[in-house]
């Protein structure tokens, strides 16, 4: 610790700048801790504050910014070449949000039985339902055939 020390009490007030050993004295008298906060600074900052506190307080911090740092994953809207108009605007509205949180988008139409053979079609129904999204964005993964249908991804601009 330096000779010299900007000293903040417990409540938040500044006390100026202080010795090391009266900010030390006036620690001891309020049976509390004197914790060095902010070294670089000119002079170093000090506060007077319980360790434990102190120690708690910086661990609801570091939680707190991991919760605002979430990691932005991979979402998956699934439809099928017979769904309604109506069930493929509820779709879209999904696939908005996903976009608007930053995530990226996977997009797969799943085809059954006798639709199978008509795979032609069932691309061209998942590239209508690619042109009917209104959020601008970039096609990740171009269509491609992924189990029993097809797959594409596309992310926000």
């Amino acid at each position: 610790m330096a000779p010299e020390l900007r000293v903040i009490d417990e409540n938040g007030e500044n006390l100026d700048v202080l010795s090391k050993e009266k900010a030390l004295a006036i620690a001891k008298e309020k049976n509390l801790d004197l914790i060095e906060i902010a070294p670089q600074a000119k002079p170093p900052v000090a506060r007077i504050i319980s360790y434990d506190k102190f120690r708690y307080q910086k661990k609801k911090e570091e939680k707190k910014q991991g919760q605002t740092q979430k990691a932005k994953g991979l979402k998956q809207v699934r439809i099928s070449p017979r769904t309604a108009l109506n069930d493929l605007q509820i779709k879209l509205t999904k696939v908005k949000e996903f976009l608007e949180e930053g995530h990226k988008v996977e997009i797969s139409i799943y085809l059954r039985g006798r639709e199978k053979g008509n795979r032609a079609w069932g691309l061209q129904k998942l590239k209508n339902f690619m042109l009917m999204i209104a959020t601008p964005h970039i096609v990740t993964m171009e269509p491609r055939s992924g189990g029993r249908g097809f797959i594409t991804q596309i992310a926000k601009k």
